[in-house]
C-alpha cells in the first residue's frame, strides 16, 4: 500500500473516530443516573428509564471498542503493518478496509 492510500485510510479513520466521539457526547445524558420522575406514573416508567440507560451504556461500550480498534489501526500504520492479514500476511483488499478500516484479517482467514 502506498503513502497516498495510507493517507486516505488515515483520514477515513480520523473521520470515524470523530463520529464516534460525537455519538459519545450525544449519549452522555442517556447514560447518566436515572432520576425518579415524580410526574411519571408507576414502576414501568422507572423500568423504561433504566432500560434506556442500559442500552445507552451498551452503545457506549461498542463505541469504545470501535475507537480502540481504530487507534490500533493507526498504530499499525505507524509501524508499517497496516493492510496486511494478521494470520496469513496477505494484503487486505482496499474495499474491505473501506468498509472496516480496522480490519486485521482477510476474508478467508476471518471465516476460520
Amino acid at each position: 500500500m502506498n503513502s497516498q492510500d495510507l493517507s486516505v485510510f488515515r483520514k477515513l479513520i480520523a473521520q470515524r473516530i470523530a463520529e464516534l466521539d460525537e455519538g459519545s457526547d450525544a449519549g452522555r445524558d442517556a447514560r447518566s443516573v436515572v432520576e425518579l420522575d415524580q410526574q411519571a406514573v408507576g414502576r414501568l416508567s422507572r423500568m423504561d428509564a433504566l432500560q434506556n440507560q442500559a442500552m445507552a451504556k451498551a452503545q457506549q461500550t461498542r463505541r469504545d471498542i470501535e475507537k480502540r480498534r481504530l487507534h490500533l489501526a493507526l498504530r499499525r500504520m505507524d509501524e508499517g503493518e497496516y493492510g496486511y492479514c494478521d494470520t496469513c500476511g496477505e494484503d487486505l483488499p482496499q474495499g474491505r478496509l473501506r468498509i472496516d478500516p480496522a480490519a486485521t484479517l482477510c476474508v478467508s482467514c476471518s471465516r476460520g
